[in-house]
């Protein structure tokens, strides 16, 4: 038996540019980092060579190609695990929200997948698989960011390069600065969900007609990242504003009236900053927000907190049993 925890993330400026519809023609950049929330993925030998995966849902089958999970099928069949095998997950949050759940769930997958074959794969080699899995293989319309903060872990600046290589550049920092950024930040949960590809189909298809939109959001990537490395978080709020009222003009269903109202109501609060996370449309609201209004904030907003850490670590075996 092996399993495997792989962190969700939270990323603060520059998505958007790691969708191949813009690196194709200049690099894009994100800057963000893994937080303290995880999948577990097991993976056990079953007694006959069937295959049991459990997820929302359980299948059991016969064949690996009669798998309906698409992620779970792909990765058996580039891993060379096709039969004999349980496969069951275990989040500490939703899918649809925004925090990198899809490709934290193929990444984890990959090295638990990898492991019970006693094979060691990099970072690198886990998220590369993991793009390859989710857009070149089913044809998401979804960038690598997700796959690349998932496997590595950290706080990370990660350009995304024309020939499809990616720079993964961890964000060098004093621990305090760490600490502060940490501290001010928080997380809520809007109650609601959405299917990223949705989104994400409608801002691939804007990419040159808001091109100058997500030109400004990478700039904004490379100044937090600067601005961390000096350990300046002065305007660190006012940046993820900026990040988001720009990412809100690149899709009609990035935001909605519900989103803007709660996002309103925690500026009115006190908080200097936020955004949502992920495609948008749903999921998890980030704001930084100086201490002296946080409880201000959290009763204004009357949402669910998701307490969280910077994660230093990405995907890892936890747990093997022979």
């Amino acid at each position: 038996m092996i399993t495997s925890r792989t962190p969700f993330r939270v990323s603060f400026a520059g998505g958007g540019t790691d969708l191949r519809a813009f690196y194709q023609h200049e690099f894009g950049a994100v800057t963000g980092t893994a937080i303290d929330k995880y999948i577990f993925i097991t993976v056990s030998k079953r007694f006959d060579e069937t295959i049991r995966a459990s997820y929302s849902k359980t299948e059991i089958v016969d064949k690996v190609s009669q798998i309906q999970h698409p992620i779970i099928r792909e990765a058996m069949i580039l891993t060379g695990v096709t039969s004999g095998v349980e496969i069951t997950s275990i989040a500490d949050l939703p899918a649809s929200t925004g925090v990198g759940s899809s490709s934290s769930f193929t990444v984890g997958l990959l090295n638990a997948l990898y492991a019970y074959k006693g094979e060691y794969k990099s970072p690198e080699a886990l998220a590369k698989e993991a793009c390859h899995i989710e857009i070149d293989i089913l044809g998401e319309p979804i960038g690598k960011q997700d796959q690349y903060l998932a496997a590595y872990g950290g706080l990370q600046h990660i350009q995304f390069n024309a020939d499809e290589t990616v720079f993964v550049n961890p964000v060098i920092c004093l621990e305090e600065t760490k600490a502060k950024l940490n501290e001010n930040l928080l997380l809520f949960y809007t109650g609601m969900t959405r299917k990223a590809s949705v989104v994400l189909s409608e801002q691939t298809k804007n990419t040159d007609a808001k091109i100058g939109y997500l030109r400004e959001m990478k700039k904004l990537s490379l100044v937090m990242m600067n601005n961390l490395i000096k350990g300046d978080l002065d305007n660190f709020g006012e940046l993820l504003h900026r990040e988001w009222m720009r990412k809100k003009k690149i899709a009609s269903c990035i935001s909605n009236a519900i989103i803007n109202s709660y996002y309103a109501r925690g500026i009115e609060a006190g908080a200097s900053g936020g955004k949502l996370l992920g495609a948008g449309g749903g999921g998890f609201l980030l704001f930084f927000c100086a201490p002296e209004n946080r409880s201000k904030l959290r009763n204004a907003l009357d949402l669910k907190e998701v307490p969280f850490a910077l994660e230093p670590q990405g995907s890892k075996i936890i747990y093997v049993c022979q």
